[in-house]
C-alpha cells in the first residue's frame, strides 16, 4: 500500500505560538524537531500496519520544515515550493490513502490553536460550492478527486472533529493537545502523544486495508472558491488574476471545471494577495 502523509505545523505536538512555527523566530528551530518527530510516529504506525511505500509532503510555510536528516529513512519527502499540489504534493501517485499530521482548524473556530486558513494574515475565510471550508476540507477535496480517503488526522481537539464532520466518524483522529484558546493548550508528553500518534495511525490502515470504511471526500464541479480576504488591498491584487469575478471589497470568486483547476486559482489568488 502507497501512502502520503500530508504534514501541517500548527497542529503538532507541544506547538502553541506563532513563534514555533514562524521562520526567524528562535523558536522555530524547536518547532520543526517537533513537526518531524510526530511524522516519524506516523510513519512507523503506517509501516507496522503494512505500507509498502510512503511520501511525506511538507505542507508548511515553504515547504522546508521537517529535518530530512532526521526523518525516518523509509519514507520520501516532498519539500519546497511551490509545487503542483502544495500541502498534498503527491496525491496524484496512485494512492491507497492519505494521513494528515499536525492539522489546525479552520479560521474563527473557538478553542482551537492558531486557527486560520492558509494565511492568518491575508484569508478571513475560504468557501467551496458556498461551504465554509478550511485546510482540512480543501485538502480533503483534492484527495477526493483523486479517489484518495483521508484515513488519519492528528491535531487539537478542535481539529479532530472538524475532520470527523467532513469525513466521517470513521476517521481515526490522534488529539495531541486539549486547545484552551488560540495561544493556549493542555498538551500531551511528546511520548505520550506520539505513541498515539503511531497507534492511530496503524489503526487507520489496518481498517482501510480490511473494510475501506472511511471513502473519499466527493464534491460538485464546477467548483466555484470564494476567498474573503482580510483587506480590500488583497483582494485588489487576487482579482487581477484573469477569470476572477469582484463581489465586494473584500471577497473574490473563481469557478472552475475541475477541482484541480479551482485548487490552484484559490493558491493563485492568495499569492497574489501578499502584502
Amino acid at each position: 500500500m502507497k501512502i502520503l502523509i500530508s504534514a501541517d505545523m500548527e497542529g503538532i505536538s507541544g506547538i502553541t505560538q506563532w513563534d514555533m512555527v514562524t521562520p526567524g523566530h528562535a523558536e522555530y528551530s524547536r518547532g520543526r524537531a517537533l513537526m518531524t518527530g510526530d511524522v516519524n510516529a506516523a510513519i512507523a504506525g503506517a509501516f507496522e500496519a503494512g505500507a509498502t511505500e510512503l511520501v511525506v509532503s511538507d505542507g508548511h510555510w515553504d515547504g522546508r520544515n521537517i529535518l530530512i536528516e532526521e526523518l525516518d529513512a523509509r519514507a520520501k519527502l516532498n519539500t519546497g515550493s511551490p509545487s503542483p499540489f502544495s500541502m498534498m504534493q503527491g496525491i496524484d501517485q496512485k494512492l491507497d490513502a492519505v494521513m494528515l499530521v499536525g492539522y489546525h482548524a479552520t479560521s474563527g473556530i473557538a478553542f482551537a490553536n492558531l486557527d486560520h486558513t492558509w494565511s492568518d494574515t491575508r484569508v478571513r475565510a475560504v468557501f467551496w460550492n458556498g461551504q465554509l471550508t478550511g485546510e482540512i476540507g480543501l485538502n480533503a477535496i483534492v484527495a477526493g478527486h483523486f479517489g484518495v480517503p483521508i484515513i488519519l488526522l492528528s491535531g487539537d481537539q478542535s481539529a479532530c472533529a472538524e475532520g470527523q464532520k467532513l469525513v466521517g466518524a470513521a476517521l481515526e483522529v490522534a488529539i495531541v493537545k486539549q486547545a484552551t484558546s488560540e495561544f493556549a493548550a493542555e498538551c500531551l508528553s511528546l511520548e505520550a502523544s506520539r505513541q498515539l500518534i503511531r497507534e492511530a495511525a496503524a489503526r487507520a490502515l489496518h481498517k482501510h486495508a480490511k473494510a475501506k470504511s472511511t471513502k473519499p471526500y466527493k464534491t460538485k464541479t464546477p467548483a466555484t472558491v470564494m476567498v474573503d480576504f482580510v483587506h480590500a488591498r488583497h483582494a485588489d491584487r487576487a482579482n487581477l488574476m484573469p477569470g476572477t469575478h469582484r463581489l465586494n471589497g473584500t471577497q473574490v470568486r473563481y469557478t472552475a471545471p475541475d477541482v484541480p483547476t479551482a485548487y490552484q486559482a484559490f493558491r493563485a489568488m492568495v499569492t497574489l494577495a501578499r502584502d
